[in-house]
C-alpha cells in the first residue's frame, strides 16, 4: 500500500485540478491522478477543456476573428490593409503554445499548493482505496479518506457516421486541420458545432450544419435564438433544422452524407464532416465492481445536490455527474466538494450557471427563457434592448444582437438574462451575479452603468422591463 490521502481526486480537468487546489488549500493531504498524455508523450493536467476543447478552441476563435475583422471591416473604420490571408499552420503553433501555458500553470500551482500529481489511470475500488496504473501498466494503490471523482466527459459517436481519420472527425479532431476544407459538414447545431463551424467558415470553408432538431438552440430565449441563426445566417453557415443524418460514406476522399428533412431523403458531398452531437459521460473503467458507487441509466454517476455518491466519502463532480456539461459548473463544484470535506457548509447555486457560444457575435444566457418560464406557469415581463441603440457598440463596429431581461411579473425577480452581441460572455457576468443575489429588474434599472460601454444595453433591457428604456422607443406604457 502507498501513501495515504485524505483525498484523492481522479481526473485534472477543471472540475478535479480546481478541487485538488482547494482541498489543499484548506489544509488536506491532497493527491489529484491524471492519465493524459501530449503529444510528447508527456503527462498534462487540464483535461479536455484545456487540451481540446474550451482553451484551444477559443484560441481559434479569436484569430479567425481578427482575419475577418481585418480582411473585411478595418477599411469600415479608416484603417486600410492589403491582402490578408490566414496561416493555419501558424494559427495552430498559436493555439499549442495556449494550450501548453495553461496546462503548465495547472502543474505549477499544483506544485505550489501542495498537490501531489500521480500520473496515470484511477480507479476507484472498494474500501476508500484508489488503483493507478501507469503508462507501462504499472499499479500502485492508494488509500483516502475521501474520493472526488472528476472523470469528465468524450464526444458522442454515432453509427451513422463513423469516425474516420482525417475526414469524419470529433470536436478535438476539427482543432487540427490543417487548411480549411472547402467543403465542411458539420452534424449538430449545439454550443460546439456552431464554434467549429464558424472557425473554418471564416476561413473559407462553405459550411452547412445539419441539425436533427426543428428549433434552432432551444435552450436559449426563442427572440434571442432567432437573432443569432439570422445573424449566422448572414455569416455564410447554412443551417438546416429538421435534417437527420442516416448514413455516410467515404469514397475518393470525400464524404457522402445522406439524411432526411422534410422534403425527404438527401445526401450532400464534404471534404470533411464534424460529428458533435453532444458527450458523454467517461465513466466506464473508474469503478470497480465493488466500489458501490451507483450509475443512472445513462452513465451518470448519480449524486445529491452537494455532489454525495451513494458511498459515504466519495464524492463525484463535472460532466460525469447531472446538470450542464460546462467547464465552470465543474470548477464550482469542486470547490462546494472541497469545503465540504474540510468541514465547511457549501452549497452551489445551479440555477445561476451561465453559459456562452463563443461565435461572432456571442451568445451568453443565465437562468430560465420566458417560453421556459410561461411552461411553468409564470406570468413574466420582458424587456429588450438592441446593441445598434449602444453608442459603444456602435464605436466598436459592432451593432448586431441584442438584450433580454426576463422578470416575474408578480415580484420582479430576476429569472432569466439572453444576449447576443460582441463579448455577450463577457455582459453575462452581470446576470449572473443579480441572479445569485436574488436581484429584481429594477435593482439592475437603478444601478449606474458606466458610459459608453456595451454593458449599458443590459441596463435599458432592465429599464424597458417597466417601459422605462430611455435611448429607444418603449412599446409599453410607463408605470
Amino acid at each position: 500500500m502507498a501513501d495515504k490521502f485524505d483525498v484523492i481526486v481522479i481526473g485534472a480537468g477543471p472540475g478535479g485540478y480546481v478541487a485538488a487546489i482547494r482541498a489543499a488549500q484548506m489544509g488536506l493531504k491532497t493527491a489529484c491522478v491524471e492519465k493524459w498524455v501530449n503529444k510528447q508523450g508527456k503527462t498534462v493536467h487540464g483535461g479536455t477543456c484545456l487540451n481540446v476543447g474550451c482553451i484551444p478552441s477559443k484560441a481559434l476563435l479569436e484569430t479567425s476573428h481578427k482575419f475577418i475583422d481585418a480582411r473585411d471591416h478595418f477599411g469600415e473604420i479608416g484603417l486600410e490593409v492589403g491582402d490578408i490571408t490566414p496561416n493555419v499552420p501558424k494559427m495552430l503553433e498559436f493555439k499549442e503554445s495556449v494550450i501548453a501555458k495553461n496546462t503548465g500553470g495547472i502543474s505549477a500551482l499544483f506544485k505550489a499548493n501542495g498537490v501531489t500529481a500521480l500520473e496515470g489511470t484511477g480507479k476507484v475500488l472498494s474500501n476508500s482505496k484508489v488503483e493507478v496504473t501507469g503508462k507501462e501498466g504499472d499499479k500502485e494503490t492508494y488509500e483516502a479518506d475521501n474520493i472526488v471523482i472528476a472523470s469528465g466527459s468524450v464526444p458522442v459517436e454515432i453509427p451513422p457516421t463513423p469516425l474516420t481519420e482525417g475526414l469524419i472527425v470529433d470536436s478535438a479532431g476539427a482543432l487540427e486541420f490543417t487548411e480549411a476544407p472547402k467543403r465542411l459538414g458539420v452534424i449538430g447545431a449545439g454550443v460546439i458545432g456552431l464554434e467549429l463551424g464558424s472557425v473554418w467558415s471564416r476561413l473559407g470553408s462553405e459550411v452547412t450544419v445539419l441539425e436533427a432538431m426543428d428549433s434552432f438552440l432551444p435552450m436559449v430565449d426563442q427572440a434571442v435564438a432567432k437573432e443569432t441563426q439570422k445573424l449566422l445566417g448572414k455569416q455564410g453557415l447554412d443551417i438546416k433544422l429538421g435534417a437527420r443524418v442516416t448514413g455516410s460514406e467515404v469514397k475518393d476522399n470525400e464524404v457522402v452524407v445522406k439524411y432526411t428533412d422534410s422534403k425527404g431523403e438527401q445526401e450532400q458531398t464534404f471534404d470533411k464532416v464534424i460529428v458533435c452531437v453532444g458527450r458523454r459521460p467517461y465513466t466506464q473503467g473508474v469503478l470497480s465492481d465493488d466500489a458501490g458507487v451507483k450509475l443512472d441509466e445513462r452513465g451518470f454517476i448519480f449524486v445529491d445536490d452537494q455532489c454525495r455518491t451513494s458511498v459515504p466519502g466519495v464524492y463525484a463532480i463535472g460532466d460525469c455527474v447531472r446538470g450542464p456539461m460546462l467547464a465552470h459548473k465543474a470548477s464550482e463544484e469542486g470547490v462546494m466538494v472541497a469545503d465540504i470535506i474540510a468541514g465547511h457548509k457549501a452549497e452551489m447555486n445551479y440555477d445561476a450557471i451561465p453559459s456562452v457560444i463563443y461565435t461572432s457575435p456571442e451568445v451568453a444566457w443565465v437562468g430560465m427563457t420566458e417560453q421556459q418560464a410561461k411552461a411553468e406557469g409564470i406570468e413574466v415581463k420582458t424587456g429588450s434592448f438592441p446593441f445598434s441603440a449602444n453608442g459603444r457598440a456602435l464605436a466598436n463596429n459592432a451593432p448586431d444582437g441584442m438584450a433580454k431581461v426576463i422578470a416575474d411579473a408578480e415580484t420582479d425577480r430576476i429569472l432569466g438574462i439572453h444576449i447576443v452581441s460582441q463579448h455577450a460572455g463577457e455582459l453575462i457576468a452581470q446576470g449572473v451575479i443579480a441572479m445569485e443575489f436574488g436581484s429584481s429588474a429594477e435593482d439592475l434599472a437603478l444601478t449606474c452603468y458606466a458610459h459608453p460601454t456595451t454593458s449599458e444595453a443590459i441596463h435599458e433591457a432592465a429599464l424597458a422591463v417597466d417601459g422605462h428604456a430611455i435611448h429607444m422607443a418603449n412599446r409599453k406604457k410607463r408605470k
